[in-house]
């Protein structure tokens, strides 16, 4: 039987979704290591939280707020430095951590601290028009889109998915742009992400049906894949592929068809089934992305990935107490307010520093569940979060001052070693305040595979007027 992972990657039995990279078989004779091939390429898979950590300051709603997030000191990470910070939920895997302190964002003027933060966030770019608010548009292409329009096969799209309402603050879906003033529209649930990997979903009466193929999917390829299983040259590790990819795509399904939110198809798959105000929902929501997101680039499909959780502001979202087990008494904005509104006015929230602290625990034990389901799958070198990156970033410093400086970024896995790893650095050498986010960025694009055309990393992202060239002190 001679199989070409080209045809695997149009699919065994009519169906869409890709195998995952094996090593057995390029024709029956060429392994990893002696292929083009020989490493699986990197990604970038961005996490959005909006307003800012719980971090060290001083308001006048709470007064001395002390540090629940940040490590204790630069250096090494491990368990001592982690005690006690929102980042301790991920001590299991801090030697595969870079945390990157000290990013700073240029002030541009947006007339909006969360417009100024959610769609510069990947643009490193102003906006199309000053001051204009909620209705800011961001001036430049976005990073995840530039990774994927440039190194993506096959022309596929990158992957922006949305959990939460639609609509709110900045329309909702905000942070991913194709270009100046042109916002890219986010895959609202988990059934149209999932529709972006098996050659798309058909509107009205179609959908069901359209819903039962992508459950059957094992089932449609089960005589094929039967086939190559039985082949004697397949190794051990390519049948451990098989086998989790598999169970990753009937985990996908099974899911899909038990939860209550994803149970009904509406016509336009791009707003059906949104996760409403309830943050467990919303998390549930995020989970399956990140389902999605490790399938989509172990198959290929795509090098980046981004979740955007929340509107601009998440002005909706109300989180679980860990204390009481129910919603929060405010929404996520309130809270980073510290006030019962979304202005400086209400009535200011006991205790709502804790509650930030919280969120941001429930946010880091959603970025450890993406961690660990990178690590399930085996390439060549390692696993895939050996090969990309996983990136939990916030698009503001803190709340209720909604800075600009001090936004967090943290990165798992080193991009097939051109990252540093269980590391805390402050960016810039530690020069408080420079304003070096763009810098960050075309770091990050680096890592992820983009190149200049003279083959260097690049130094041409965001805008023009601020300082470009990648932080030397993240590179491995």
């Amino acid at each position: 039987m001679t199989l070409s992972r080209r045809r695997l990657l149009r699919g065994l039995g009519g169906a869409f979704l890709a195998l995952p990279w094996l090593e057995s078989l390029d024709g029956g004779r060429v392994a990893w290591a002696q292929s083009s091939e020989a490493a699986a390429p990197p990604f970038a898979i961005f996490f959005r939280q909006a307003n800012g950590v719980a971090a060290e300051q001083l308001t006048g709603e709470i007064g001395a707020e002390p540090e629940r997030f940040w490590p204790r000191a630069e250096g090494a990470l491990d368990a001592a430095n982690l005690d006690g910070r929102a980042l301790g939920v991920l001590t299991p895997h801090a030697s595969r951590l870079l945390v990157v302190g000290n990013v700073n964002m240029e002030e541009f003027p947006y007339g909006d601290g969360h417009a100024r933060g959610a769609l510069q966030a990947l643009t490193a770019r102003g906006p199309t028009v000053a001051n204009m608010g909620g209705n800011s548009q961001a001036a430049g292409e976005s990073l995840d889109h530039r990774i994927g329009r440039e190194l993506n096969a096959n022309g596929n799209d990158s992957l922006f998915t949305y959990a939460g309402t639609t609509g709110g603050w900045l329309g909702g879906p905000c942070i991913s742009y194709r270009g100046p003033g042109v916002r890219r529209s986010a895959l609202t649930s988990p059934q149209s992400a999932l529709s972006a990997l098996t050659g798309g979903l058909p509107g009205g009466q179609q959908v069901m049906r359209a819903q039962q193929r992508q459950q059957s999917i094992n089932d449609r390829v089960r005589g094929d894949l039967g086939a190559l299983l039985g082949t004697p040259r397949l190794s051990s590790a390519d049948r451990a592929r098989i086998d989790l990819h598999l169970s990753s795509v009937r985990d996908l399904e099974v899911s899909l068809a038990c939860s209550a939110d994803l149970g009904s198809l509406t016509e336009n798959a791009q707003s059906a089934a949104p996760s409403g105000t309830d943050g467990d929902g919303v998390f549930a929501h995020v989970r399956l992305y990140m389902d999605i997101a490790a399938l989509a680039v172990s198959c290929g499909h795509t090098r980046s990935v981004t979740i955007q959780v929340g509107s601009g502001n998440d002005g909706s979202t109300r989180y679980r107490d860990p204390n009481t087990g129910a919603q929060m008494e405010g929404n996520f904005h309130f809270i980073s307010h510290r006030r019962l509104s979304h202005n400086s006015t209400g009535t200011v929230l006991a205790n709502s520093d804790v509650l930030h602290h919280a969120v941001d625990l429930q946010f880091a034990e959603s970025f450890r569940y993406l961690i660990e389901k990178l690590e399930q799958y085996q390439v060549p070198g390692g696993s895939l979060l050996d090969a990309g990156m996983a990136l939990w970033f916030n698009d503001l410093g803190n709340g209720p001052a909604h800075s600009a400086k001090n936004c967090p970024w943290v990165i798992a896995g080193s991009a097939g070693g051109f990252l540093k790893q269980g590391r805390f650095i402050r960016a810039s050498g530690g020069s408080t305040g420079a304003v070096n986010h763009a810098r960050l960025l075309n770091t990050i694009g680096s890592a992820a595979g983009l190149r200049k055309p003279n083959g260097d990393l690049i130094d041409d992202f965001g805008d023009p007027s601020l300082a470009r060239d990648p932080l030397s002190e993240l590179l491995a």
